[in-house]
């Protein structure tokens, strides 16, 4: 699945991941915007850990063969940009993963993923997206308010390894077509 549009000169995409290839792409993002973006919130030590156990190209593949997660790589003029992983749950889409990197930040692009993924849900007749994020990730937090997004409750989840993630579950309705 492959969805474009023109955003201001740019051609903005969402490919679906499919092939080893793409699962590297993904793994080598994620490396360099956790690497980058998560130093001033998270140790350096738990950023390794969390990239090992969930963001490495073996877990990425087990995410999407076994567990019913949805990759989409997002390219901006062909570019690599940032990836979104989803699973929808019942009613709703888990937005699990969305990343972007920081030279694509800024830019209109986040709001247009959201965008993207309320056409997913409206597609497969889910009525709202959720997702977790650090309650310290304040700039990600912004961009989910400005999208509509609000919080619904606090959670602290132990991930192994002596690592705990403290998160804000945020919520969007999403009207029908």
């Amino acid at each position: 699945m492959r969805t474009s549009e023109r955003m201001d000169g740019m051609t903005l995409s969402f490919r679906l991941v499919t092939t080893e290839q793409d699962i590297k792409a993904v793994a080598r993002l994620a490396a360099e915007i956790w690497r980058e973006h998560y130093i001033n919130i998270i140790s350096a030590e738990q950023i390794e850990y969390m990239l090992d156990k969930f963001q490495s190209a073996p877990a990425i593949a087990d995410q999407i063969r076994h567990q019913g997660y949805a990759y989409y790589l997002m390219q901006v003029n062909g570019s690599d940009a940032g990836y979104l992983a989803v699973k929808p749950e019942e009613s709703k889409l888990f937005l699990s993963k969305f990343y972007l990197l920081r030279s694509y930040r800024g830019r209109g692009y986040g709001s247009r993923a959201i965008r993207f993924l309320e056409e997913l849900c409206r597609e497969r007749g889910l009525k709202a997206i959720w997702l977790t994020v650090n309650r310290h990730n304040t700039s990600s937090i912004a961009v989910y308010e400005h999208t509509g997004f609000r919080t619904v409750r606090t959670q602290v989840a132990d991930i192994g390894g002596g690592y705990v993630m403290d998160d804000y579950v945020m919520e969007k309705e999403v009207s029908p077509a």
